[in-house]
Formats: structure tokens, C-alpha cells, sequence
């Protein structure tokens, strides 16, 4: 066993690219005497080399470190190496060092482009521009030394051999962001150069109470099975997998206890849509309205699998378009709700309309008994399991944004003031917002993993951020919410198709591909057109 562990091999923390005419030569410079990279640029081909090849007047190389491997991608004739340019430390996650993605760089293999038909040249160029817009990508975390994409808990309960494994192997494919990206390279056996990527937030604080220090960490971990923008992808596919599905954890260290609480958004699971139209609300379609209860029961018996007990929380609006969409979803929970799943729903605008969040308590008494008995983690000094998650609360609105993100904060609070009560830091009746720091800091906490959400899926601010953040609704607040909800608007009509796009060829949600005949792609169609669908 210590022999395997020996052999695990550890991640390239910094790197030297040397940008040769015809090769890309990676070549660790963290000190670890490892063999380079060399990757051709003329036909993307792969191999390990002892040291880098020598300069020339001919082979004058630019040079500049990079800081991890992302992968590859294949368009039509050429392949494209993605790797991080720029990285920011933002902080630790259970001791680990966590990184934020700044930049991205691609680097083109593709040389042979120059050598292929015209329509290849021009298709080529398309998806090139998709690749460039990639490289915007916000939101990406990564470390050498842990795996990201698993909760405290899902880390805790990792057999020994598992923990052995390159970090890669460990990943929750789920929320491995360049698990695409990452095929081409795995069978070179490149483990020390293959980075795991998280798409989310990461923010953490220390606050004093008393004389004690706490640190809070809360993480976002987006799932990759129906990534996209806030109009193009809603709903569920056939299999159950959801728009926007993130899952988000709290985790409170102090006086040598850890104690770690998930929970989860996702869009409402069945088909529908929202067509951008141009209007500034475009309906809301129901697909294939017979398989709702077919598509919901997929979607929760997975949830079941992967976190035990769950409470689906719905707080969209009981009338109007929004009110047909609750209701379909009411009636295809009807057949599997049951000892380990539970349906309410919660008509958030009524209740709260647009200033009184406070009254979010009256949702809170009603699943209060839910989260004492499913609890959180809970590690002693010494390491030890005291005390598991056994379920967790799913919370949707219509875009899972802004009335999930008010919601999902108030219910943060209150599993943070258990923990506290149950570290023995808090006593009985001692509150949060009793400790002026540590209240301010939390809501700072929530308003910006918040705002990093919503940014990835609609393209800006949250909305109803000034109550998470201030702890009340401010009229500067509600014209921000004008705003940004015009810049919604503006973005889902004419930005986030081309974004969509973007994001489907990263994921591999289909594969590039040219007809043999070389017919150009119809002007509708755009570049679908000369795509294979494999959601």
C-alpha cells in the first residue's frame, strides 16, 4: 500500500511553455526532474521528451510559465491545447491551497488547416472563434493537492485506494469541468499534467466571536450534464439531468472541528423552454408534457443515489405561466414522494412580495425538522466522524437564481448557528446577527457566491443581492435590479446563443463534424448545422 502511495504521482504546480514553429514543449519547473511535453503543432501528436529541444535562428521559441494543463480539443482539421496562463490563490479547502482560473490561453495545433479545402477553412474558423469566447470562462477553481470537485463528506468517505488514485480519477465527473477537454490526453498516461477543474465560487472568511476565531468557506460546484445560459437551457434532458444544477457547500472550521453542509439548485425537472422571441418574457413551453413524471422520477432517484433523503423546495408562483410550470411539477411529484423524498412548494413572491424576505421564516418552521434530522458533517479534533449529512434540500425558482439564492442563504444561516450551538461556541438561543462581524461577513459570503452564479448563467449580478448582503431590500437596490434585469435581457437575445455554443463544444455536448460533400451550412441552422447532437 505505501509503495502505491509513493508512486502516486503529485501535480505540476508551474510550468515553462517553450512555443516552437512546429512544437509546443511543457517542461515542469516546480523542481521535480520530470520528463517535458511535446505536443506538434502540425498534427497535435503527443509524446514525452528528456529535457527541451535545442534553439536555433530558425527555432527561436517565445517562452512564459503556465500553471496547469486544462486539454485538448479536436475541431475539424486542427486541435487545440488549452492551458492557464494567469492563476489567483483565494484561499484553502481543508488546508488545501485553491486557485482561481484568471486567464486561459489557447494554442492552436493546426497547421494542417492550411492544407484543407476551403469550406474546412471557413467551418475551422468558426469554431476557433467558440474556442476564443472560451477562454473568457468565468469562475474556475482548481488545486494540485485535493479534489475540489468532492464535498467534505464524499472526500471523508474515499476508500484508500480511491485516495491513491491521480486526482483526475477521483473527480465527480459530474462537476469536473474539462472532463472532455481531458479524453485526448488520458490514454498518454500524462497524470502529473492532468488538472481537474471546477466551475462555481469559492469565497471564504475569518470573523472573531469572543475570543475564538471561525473560518467559513463556501463553495459552488456546477454541473456539467446540461451547462448553458439562462434562456437556452432550462428544464431537464430525458435523462433527468437539469439546467443550472450547482451544488453548494458550507463549511465551518474552528477550535479543530470541521462541519460541512450541502445543498443544491436546479431548474424545475422536466422538459421545457423558453424560446428567446424578443419579447421581454418569452413563454414558457411544456415539452412533451406526458414524460413530466417519467423525467422527475429520473432526476430524483439520482439525487437519492448521490445525497440520501431530499426535500424539493418550489418557489415559483402559483399563477400566470409560472403557475402552469408549478403545477406540472406538482403532479409529477404526486407518484414518488414518499419516506426519502418530499415535495412543498413555497410561493415566495405572495409570501415575501418584492421587500419582505423576512418572512422567509414561515418557509424555514416548515422544514426545520427536515434539517435537524438530516443534519450536516461533523469532525472531531481528531479527525473523526461525529455526526453525517443524510439528505439534502433542493431548491428551484424559475432560473434558480435570485429567490434560490435569498432562500438557500437564510437556510446557510441557520445550519451555521446549529453547528456553532453543537461546536459549543453558541449557546441556546445566541443568533448570528448577534455578532456584528460575523454577520456581515456572512452576508458579504452569500451576496458574492450569489453574483458568481447568477454571472455564469445569465451574465450578471443576482438579483435581490442587496437583502443577502445588507440583510434588507434598499431602493438603490431594486434599481439595480432594473438594470440588470434589461441586461438579461439584452444578453439572452443576442449574446448567450453564440455563448451556448461556446459551451457545448467545451463539454462535448456535440461533436464537430463536416459533411462529406462539404455543403455549406445553411444560414439558420449556423454552426449546429454541422454539428452531432449527443445530449
Amino acid at each position: 500500500m505505501m509503495e502505491r502511495a509513493e508512486s502516486c504521482q503529485k501535480l505540476y504546480t508551474r510550468m515553462r511553455l517553450w512555443e516552437f514553429p512546429d512544437e509546443y514543449v511543457i517542461e515542469p519547473t516546480d523542481g521535480s526532474s520530470a520528463s517535458s511535453l511535446s505536443i506538434s503543432r502540425v498534427d497535435a501528436s503527443i509524446k514525452l521528451i528528456d529535457g527541451v529541444p535545442e534553439c536555433s535562428s530558425v527555432r527561436v521559441p517565445k517562452i512564459q510559465t503556465i500553471f496547469g494543463v486544462v486539454g485538448m480539443l479536436k475541431l475539424i482539421a486542427g486541435s487545440y491545447l488549452i492551458v492557464i496562463a494567469e492563476r489567483e490563490c483565494v484561499g484553502t479547502y481543508l488546508g488545501h491551497p485553491i486557485f482561481k482560473v484568471i486567464s486561459l490561453k489557447v494554442l492552436p495545433c493546426d497547421h494542417s488547416v492550411k492544407n484543407s479545402p476551403a469550406e474546412q477553412k471557413k467551418v475551422e474558423n468558426e469554431f476557433y472563434g467558440l474556442l476564443k469566447i472560451a477562454e473568457r470562462t468565468s469562475g474556475l477553481y482548481f488545486s494540485y493537492d485535493t479534489n475540489l470537485t468532492l464535498s467534505a463528506q464524499r472526500l471523508y468517505d474515499l476508500g484508500d485506494e480511491s485516495k491513491l488514485l491521480p486526482l483526475w480519477r477521483q473527480a465527480e465527473p459530474r462537476f469536473l469541468w474539462n472532463n472532455y477537454m481531458m479524453e485526448v490526453l488520458i490514454d498518454y498516461k500524462l497524470d502529473p499534467y492532468l488538472l481537474p477543474v471546477v466551475q462555481g465560487s469559492f469565497h471564504h472568511f475569518q470573523a472573531a466571536i469572543g475570543k475564538e476565531i471561525v473560518d467559513v468557506t463556501l463553495i459552488a460546484r456546477r454541473c456539467t450534464r446540461r451547462n448553458g445560459t439562462r434562456m437556452w437551457r432550462r428544464g431537464a434532458d430525458p435523462d433527468g439531468y437539469v439546467a443550472n444544477f450547482v451544488e453548494t457547500e458550507q463549511i465551518v472550521q474552528m477550535n479543530g472541528f470541521t462541519s460541512s453542509f450541502v445543498q443544491v439548485r436546479g431548474s424545475i425537472p422536466f422538459l421545457w423552454e423558453q424560446i428567446v422571441d424578443l419579447t421581454y418574457k418569452p413563454k414558457f413551453e411544456i415539452v412533451r408534457s406526458e414524460e413530466a413524471p417519467r423525467v422527475a422520477e429520473r432526476h430524483f432517484l439520482d439525487l437519492r443515489k448521490k445525497y440520501g433523503s431530499v426535500l424539493a423546495v418550489d418557489l415559483v408562483n402559483k399563477h400566470g405561466g409560472e403557475g402552469r410550470l408549478s403545477e406540472k411539477f406538482t403532479n409529477a411529484m404526486q407518484p414518488i414522494v414518499g419516506d426519502g423524498l418530499r415535495y412543498l412548494h413555497f410561493d415566495f413572491h405572495k409570501i415575501c412580495g418584492h421587500v419582505h424576505f423576512e418572512r422567509l421564516s414561515f418557509l424555514y418552521d416548515q422544514i426545520a425538522d427536515f434539517l435537524e434530522k438530516n443534519g450536516y458533517l461533523l469532525l472531531n479534533e481528531k479527525g473523526e466522524k461525529m455526526k453525517e449529512q443524510l439528505g439534502v434540500v433542493r431548491t428551484n425558482c424559475i432560473d434558480c437564481l435570485d429567490r434560490t439564492n435569498v432562500t438557500q442563504s437564510m437556510i446557510g444561516r441557520k445550519m451555521l448557528e446549529l453547528q456553532l450551538r453543537r461546536i459549543g461556541v453558541f449557546a441556546a438561543e445566541e443568533t448570528i446577527s448577534s455578532h456584528a462581524n460575523l454577520d456581515e461577513s456572512f452576508k458579504i459570503l452569500w451576496a458574492n457566491h450569489g453574483d458568481d452564479i447568477s454571472i455564469q448563467y445569465s451574465g450578471t449580478h443576482a438579483l435581490k443581492g442587496d437583502f443577502v448582503r445588507f440583510g434588507q431590500r434598499t431602493v438603490q437596490g431594486i434599481l439595480k435590479d432594473g438594470y440588470n434585469s434589461l441586461v438579461r435581457y439584452y444578453l439572452n437575445n443576442f449574446r448567450d446563443g453564440t455563448k451556448q455554443d461556446a459551451i457545448d463544444l467545451l463539454q462535448g455536448h456535440y461533436i464537430v463534424s463536416v459533411s462529406r460533400d462539404m455543403t455549406p451550412p445553411s444560414q439558420t441552422g449556423g454552426l449546429e448545422a454541422i454539428a452531432v447532437s449527443i445530449n
